[in-house]
């Protein structure tokens, strides 16, 4: 389900995906095929991980990746759900085939 809140969405982010549901900043970003297969991506591996897990595996990963190379952004496009979502967002068949916890082969030291 996509949603519309430009509150709920961070600063400097335009969708965020808290499984059920797919928040996007703006209204006309719901037609952004390649920002909602991004976010369905993410919708698959939080499903996968049984929710709660993902979002304690994705901070921490976030928190070891910012401390090794100090910068927000690249921390951020490095943790491994979002190099799986980052990588394959424009194939819009991705998750057809998307082999069960993909997002492991995603982890680099």
């Amino acid at each position: 389900m996509i949603l519309v809140s430009k509150y709920i969405v961070p600063k400097g982010y335009i969708g965020i995906t808290i499984f059920p549901f797919v928040f996007l900043k703006y209204d006309a970003l719901r037609g952004n095929t390649v920002l909602v297969n991004h976010e369905k991506i993410h919708l698959r591996q939080q499903l996968e991980m049984l929710i709660v897990p993902f979002f304690v595996f994705y901070g921490i990963e976030f928190l070891l990746r910012l401390f090794k190379c100090r910068n927000w952004n690249l921390a951020y496009r490095n943790i491994s759900f979002e190099r799986e979502a980052f990588r394959n967002e424009k194939d819009l068949n991705y998750l057809k085939s998307r082999p069960f916890w993909e997002f492991l082969s995603y982890i680099k030291k």
